[in-house]
Formats: structure tokens, sequence, C-alpha cells
């Protein structure tokens, strides 16, 4: 892992993620009045100076596959569809953009700027990476059915939460199934692969519109932490 893609990339989610949440207008996001968002901006602007900072030392295959989440990172967020605010707003489309972000962040841009190429098992690792973010935001969605707009037709929406938690089953038995795909494939990653693909059952089977604010919050949020810190023990 390049340290200036990692440092790149965790002040760039700042940045881009605050940007998102509270400035969806740009002129709300830079003439703001109260002191509460003015500290956000503030924080963001700094954690966007060291992104910049870090981007500075990409190599520039790693600048194209950049501008091209950049953009699907701006679809998400700006007005610039036709008939809607934006993809976020667009009838069950919102997850997807996320899970292409994550992907290529996580997956794609590590393997660009160290050893710009492409494999085919890095393409089979973007697709599990993908999906495991599909089935990662599932549980929010869930979580949110009593609160989300019925015009956004999240998942559990159009078909329910029984038949939701059975799409991240069957999406998640494909996650794991694909890791024999692979070109080069050992017992450490099967064991891991089973590890995650266990707990995102385990954490979408228990997910309920009724469940305390914390479960996805925390606990679903802690997932990819656990798995980092799993990586040592397989």
């Amino acid at each position: 892992m390049d340290a200036h893609l990692a440092f790149f990339l965790f002040f760039g989610t700042i940045a881009s993620y605050n940007f998102i949440k509270y400035g969806l207008e740009a002129e709300k996001y830079i003439l703001v009045a109260n002191r509460y968002h003015k500290n956000i901006q503030l924080f963001s602007f700094g954690a966007l100076v060291f992104a910049c900072y870090n981007a500075y030392y990409f190599i520039w295959d790693t600048w194209i596959a950049l501008v091209v989440l950049a953009l699907l990172t701006g679809l998400y967020a700006l007005p610039v569809l036709p008939n809607a605010k934006n993809m976020r707003s667009l009838s069950g489309l919102k997850i997807f953009p996320v899970a292409l972000v994550w992907a290529g962040a996580t997956v794609i841009l590590p393997v660009v700027q160290i050893a710009n190429d492409i494999s085919w098992d890095v393409k089979m690792e973007a697709l599990q990476r993908f999906l495991m973010v599909l089935v990662l935001i599932l549980p929010f969605e869930i979580r949110d059915l009593r609160y989300d707009a019925i015009e956004l037709r999240t998942v559990p929406q159009r078909f329910g939460i029984n038949k939701t938690k059975l799409i991240g089953v069957v999406l998640t038995l494909v996650i794991f199934f694909a890791t024999f795909f692979k070109d080069k494939i050992g017992p450490i990653e099967v064991g891991f692969k089973t590890f995650v693909c266990a707990t995102l059952i385990l954490a979408l089977l228990l997910s309920d519109k009724k469940r305390s604010k914390y479960y996805a919050t925390f606990w679903v949020e802690l997932l990819p932490v656990v798995w980092l810190a799993t990586t040592g023990i397989f």
C-alpha cells in the first residue's frame, strides 16, 4: 500500500463525505452562518489540503482513475441529472455509485498506484468489494425504512425486509464463491473470506427496522474495522 494514497483516501473521504452531507448546495457550503457548520467547514478544508498534498505524488494513471471516481461522487451528490436532483435521489440506484466508488478507491487505486497491473484477480477482488459494500448498505436501508421517502424506492421498499435479507445472503454467497475463480488462491484467503461472509450474513439477518439506532451506525459500521484487525489472524 502506498502511504500517500492511504493518507489521501483518509483525508479525501472526510472532505467528500462532509461535502455530500452538509454542502449539497455550493453556496450553502461556502457561506455558512452558524458555528457548528463553520467548524465542519474548516475541518473539511483542512482535510482537503492534506489530501491534495498527498495526491501530488500520484502517478498519471492513478489521477485518471481518481477523476473517474470523483465524477461518480459528483453525480451522486450534485444536481446534474435531468428530472432528478442527483444520483442519490434516483429511484433504487443510490447504492450502486457508493459501492463503485468504494471498490475503486480500495482495490483499483492501490493497484494502479503500486503496480499499474489490473490482473484477473484484481478484477475479481474489485467485484467482491463492490458486492460487499452493497450488502453492507442493506442493514442501513432496513433501518431507514421508516424514514426514507417512498420515491427513493430502496431495496427494502421494493421487496420488503425478508426478501432484502435473502438478496443480501445470495450476494454474500456470490462473494464467497467468487474467491475460487481467482488464479491465485490459498487457505489464508479462503479463511478470511469465510469469516467476512459469515459476519456479513449475521449482520444482515439480525437487521430490523425496530433495532436500536446503534446497531447499524456502530456494529455494522464496525465490521470493516474488525475485518482489518483479523487480517493478522488469517
